[in-house]
């Protein structure tokens, strides 16, 4: 995890450089894991990583050393904020000429085999067929997906009711950024796992999978899969509140 060295903090907080350049470079990994979040949108890496510098020395500037978590779980919010900011003043989101061709191939391709199936092709599939990763495929589905407008209406299905506001539809049960920076955090928290713990945690808590499907996955007993999964969660509660 990274640093919250208190004293370092508050001396950034007084105008030491130094100090405030120091808790960049220690926090350097966090900063290009929130720049990756927005890649593929036609701004260049630097740019928005200089632009997620900027949300974290806000975040330095306005943390309380008495605050029981961490600087850098703090921190998220801040930097993922900013880019927005930096993104939604600039302009529509841009999208680039290889995001925009592989998002065309997979439609193409979704068309394709529904007409052949009958049904909607699986992301593995297309991964297998167009031998490209999951994630450069989820990211053209997003990215040239055609944007609705929130206060646009919504077909209906009765020929007597009238549509109703996209916006009205949208839950405000769910705290989107809040959800993004969990998974951060998570992310920061399982890489530095050997395989097998990683392997449990992901297909626990990201695939949603049993303990007993998890077993047959990794070829282990269900109570190996307990043992590891309680090892984990436990060393994760630790270095949160470390």
């Amino acid at each position: 995890m990274y640093e919250n060295d208190k004293e370092s903090i508050e001396k950034a907080q007084e105008g030491d450089t130094n100090e405030l350049e120091k808790l960049i470079n220690n926090n350097n990994g966090l900063i290009w894991s929130i720049v990756k979040r927005f890649q593929g949108r036609g701004y260049e890496k630097e740019d928005l990583y200089q632009i997620a510098c900027m949300g974290f020395i806000k975040s330095v500037k306005r943390f309380d050393t008495n605050f029981e978590v961490k600087l850098s779980t703090y921190a998220v919010p801040y930097m993922i904020g900013e880019i927005k900011r930096y993104i939604r003043d600039d302009g529509p989101i841009k999208v680039s000429r290889s995001i925009k061709e592989l998002g065309i191939k997979i439609r193409e391709l979704q068309k394709e085999y529904f007409y052949k199936k009958g049904e909607d092709i699986s992301i593995e599939e297309i991964e297998k067929e167009l031998k490209v990763s999951k994630e450069d495929i989820v990211l053209a589905m997003e990215a040239t997906r055609k944007p609705e407008s929130i206060e646009g209406n919504t077909n209906s299905n009765s020929k007597n009711e009238k549509g109703i506001n996209l916006i009205d539809r949208l839950s405000t049960d769910k705290d989107e950024e809040e959800i993004l920076t969990n998974k951060i955090v998570i992310n920061e928290l399982i890489k530095d796992l050997n395989e097998r713990d990683k392997k449990v945690i992901l297909l626990r808590f990201f695939k949603e999978k049993t303990q007993s499907q998890v077993a047959e996955i990794l070829g282990v007993t269900q109570v190996q899969v307990s043992r590891i999964e309680r090892k984990v969660l436990n060393s994760m509660k630790t270095k949160l509140c470390s």
